[in-house]
């Protein structure tokens, strides 16, 4: 089954740290992403751009764009991971890993109950014919 695993950390503390200590973060974050790769089991991830920059459509009929993120927290969502496990525990297990790389994130582990890929992904997609 996918899972989303969702990254969130206080956004003010992710834009204080110097480019060495972002690129340090996400060298241990990289290692991380290449085991899940070579395991089969990593789907689309991404960092997300600043919640300054973010809009959120609410509301009825056409709705209402306003500004920001959706909810007013402490943390906010800064990025995701699909993964494919077998279970929900072993999704925790992924997540761990990752919060073993960025301690001081939170992530939210969300079963997928519909899955659309942009690019091929071994749970959703028949393998090519010829391959």
């Amino acid at each position: 089954m996918l899972y989303a695993i969702l990254a969130y950390h206080e956004e003010d503390v992710v834009a204080s740290w110097t480019p060495e200590e972002d690129a340090a973060l996400m060298a241990d974050l990289q290692r991380v992403h290449g085991q899940f790769h070579r395991e089969g089991r990593l789907g689309p991830a991404a960092r997300l751009g600043a919640t300054a920059r973010a809009s959120t459509l609410r509301g009825p009929g056409a709705g209402l764009v306003i500004d920001g993120p959706f909810a007013e927290t402490k943390e906010q969502l800064l990025g995701f991971y699909v993964v494919d496990c077998a279970t929900h525990e072993e999704a925790i297990g992924a997540a761990r890993d990752l919060r073993r790389a960025n301690p001081t994130a939170v992530y939210e582990i969300r079963p997928i109950m519909l899955y659309r890929p942009g690019r091929p992904f071994p749970v959703t997609e028949a393998p090519a014919e010829g391959a």
